[in-house]
């Protein structure tokens, strides 16, 4: 069965960091692009971060410098360290396969809420 879980979200400080975890099932993270989204209320789901398959990384220009994708192929999980954290990062946070994969998952996991706030 594909899963998608996403986790590691909290509220944070302005300048404060966090480390989101996806653990993916059913398939091999590392044979996908894969990608970080983000959802804050009222707003369209963006694209935050890309990790392809190759290992090459892409990120959105609100978070370069501050945000690092990565991933963890014994445990078929894919992270996100972000740091510096500001207020508009507040979202809530999902992965899924990158808008240019040619494996589209037809389902979103639970994402995990990040807010920044003091």
């Amino acid at each position: 069965q594909v899963q998608l879980v996403e986790s590691g979200g909290g509220l944070v400080q302005p300048g404060g960091s966090l480390l989101l975890s996806c653990a993916a099932s059913g398939f091999p993270i590392r044979a996908l692009n894969m990608a970080w989204y983000r959802q804050a209320p009222g707003k369209q789901r963006d694209l935050v971060a890309s990790l392809y398959a190759s290992g090459g990384v892409n990120y959105a220009d609100s978070v370069k410098g501050r945000f690092t994708i990565s991933r963890d192929n014994a445990r078929n999980t894919m992270y996100l360290q972000m740091d510096n954290l500001k207020p508009e990062d507040t979202a809530v946070y999902y992965c899924n396969p990158d808008p240019g994969s040619s494996v589209k998952l037809n389902f979103w996991g639970q994402g995990t809420q990040v807010t920044v706030s003091s």
